[in-house]
């Protein structure tokens, strides 16, 4: 029995093909070309069919639906969004211990010796939170979406820019952090569309511990609970809790994709839909 070529799976990946559709096994090459040619020619016609639908009907890319709409629905529940700045200085990362003995230093893009692209959210929330904090009644809930920059390596689940959402309550009793952190996770997932996921406990390069949660071995975001040693960095003495997901695995998780370039920023593919049709 023979399997698709290399070349052959790459081309039929990149144009969506389900992996049964893949994974078909055949008798002989003449079999398996006639088999991949059909296919081909059928993926073709079906990204025509979804540019068409976009081009008159949808028009906005699924990660800008995405953040509309979980905009919306933490505006709903009371938290605050706030637009921090990309750039990121080489002191705010050193406060969350990103130096250069830390693994994730050799992952950020250095702009030159003082800023780098910000590689996560977490520096600037908490530079904002320390202040509100203090003006504010507590809890303080605010929330932030926008991109975040890592060398990190390229795959089918890994992107060097993507879109992060990281959302902070802070001043809440202690008692009832634990299930605020599950009750904000599933508040996000369902308003993404994502139902049957895990929660697992992982180790943490930053906060130590982590609670992850994940659905088909897809990480889609991770939380953490606070008071953490981080706090004393910025001054910050009370509970918290905060998680922080990728929108491009959360569409990834919701639309079934197996390369998470379909959802993300693109000149390749326009709303998941390859345009090297």
């Amino acid at each position: 029995m023979m399997e698709l070529t290399a070349v052959q799976k790459q081309r039929l990946q990149e144009l969506g093909v389900t992996e049964a559709q893949i994974a078909t096994t055949f008798n002989n090459a003449e079999e398996r070309n006639r088999a991949y040619q059909n296919l081909e020619q059928e993926l073709v016609a079906r990204g025509m069919e979804l540019l068409l639908q976009y081009r008159t009907i949808t028009r906005q890319p699924a990660l800008t639906t995405l953040e509309v709409s979980l905009t919306n629905t933490l505006a709903a529940v009371g938290f605050s969004q706030v637009a921090t700045p990309i750039l990121l200085s080489k002191g705010l990362l050193a406060k969350m211990t990103i130096t250069k003995e830390h693994p994730l230093f050799k992952q950020v893009f250095w702009l030159d010796e003082r800023k780098c692209l910000r590689p996560m959210l977490a520096p600037n929330l908490y530079f904002v939170l320390k202040d509100l904090l203090r003006l504010w009644p507590h809890p303080v809930s605010i929330f932030e979406i926008g991109p975040c920059f890592r060398k990190d390596t390229q795959g089918g689940k890994h992107q060097q820019e993507f879109t992060m959402l990281n959302l902070v309550e802070m001043g809440l009793p202690q008692e009832q952090c634990s299930a605020r952190l599950n009750e904000l996770a599933a508040l996000v997932l369902k308003a993404a569309g994502i139902e049957n996921y895990t929660v697992e406990t992982e180790t943490s390069d930053v906060y130590d511990e982590t609670i992850d949660l994940v659905k088909d071995d897809l990480e889609l975001g991770s939380g953490a609970i606070g008071p953490h040693p981080l706090d004393v960095n910025w001054g910050i003495t009370v509970p918290w809790v905060g998680i922080g997901f990728g929108l491009e695995r959360l569409l990834m998780a919701k639309e079934g994709h197996s390369n998470i370039q379909r959802a993300g920023r693109s000149l390749t593919y326009l709303n998941g839909t390859r345009l090297n049709l």
